[in-house]
């Protein structure tokens, strides 16, 4: 990180004058509720750090009361997660402009992956499924943050990014008491599972608020060459193809 910074060249930096004040916290969380995009960003990534975030206990718990694995087995499948969370990083550096639908695809891919990871038979199993688990997961995250961060005024940009942690760094303590009370009483695969769940419901309702409140229709088309076409407004009918 170091080396990182002492290679930036400060001439290309575009600085963003501070601001001194009062009301200054006031003012972001007024731009922030003028920004449903950014809201439903937020939205989604409180429900994945409050109740799919939680890997260090659910995954201490799988190991230990389900597969009855010791601490090296246990700090294995970190090591294998991290081999899904790499590979999402490096794909997110070549991805030139991060898109909604790239994060709520990533979302559902969390929400299935980790449902099938809750029910696998072994601790083989389990260990493979962590990589699309990491793989998803960081996908959504680093989709999201790219999100907010371009698309929001440069001087709101700290201020909206402070939100943005808070969001989804403080949902995780709120949900790991109900993850660990889950645990107790429903067993280990239900920690996942709720996760799992939540998520799910989180990006269903996230596409039906789209679907809502920016007019997109679904459309399918069976003539010559079917496919599924994504419009705005009023549904068109499409123009056939002339076959060659």
């Amino acid at each position: 990180m170091l080396f990182a910074l002492s290679r930036m060249r400060s001439g290309e930096l575009n600085i963003t004058p501070r601001q001194r004040g009062r009301g200054q916290i006031r003012e972001g969380l007024a731009y922030v509720r003028g920004r449903p995009d950014i809201i439903l960003i937020m939205a989604l990534v409180f429900v994945l750090g409050t109740f799919g975030m939680n890997f260090q206990m659910t995954t201490a718990l799988m190991a230990t009361a389900v597969f009855h694995k010791g601490a090296g087995a246990y700090g294995l499948l970190g090591s294998i997660m991290a081999v899904g969370s790499l590979s999402a990083a490096l794909m997110s550096a070549r991805r030139p402009n991060p898109r909604l639908r790239v994060l709520l695809v990533a979302f559902a891919s969390f929400a299935v992956a980790s449902a099938t990871l809750a029910l696998a038979p072994t601790y083989i199993w389990f260990a493979v499924l962590l990589i699309p688990v990491g793989l998803s997961a960081l996908t959504v995250l680093t989709t999201a943050n790219s999100m907010v961060q371009l698309s929001v005024d440069p001087a709101m940009r700290g201020r909206v990014m402070a939100l943005y942690m808070a969001v989804f760094m403080g949902g995780t303590p709120l949900g790991s008491p109900w993850i660990g009370w889950i645990g107790s009483a429903w067993g280990p695969r239900w920690t996942i599972l709720v996760g799992s769940l939540a998520t799910g419901l989180a990006v269903l309702a996230a596409m039906l608020y789209l679907v809502h409140s920016e007019d997109i229709h679904l459309n399918y088309d069976r003539r010559l060459r079917p496919r599924w076409s994504v419009v705005r407004g009023e549904i068109i009918e499409p123009v056939p193809e002339v076959a060659n």
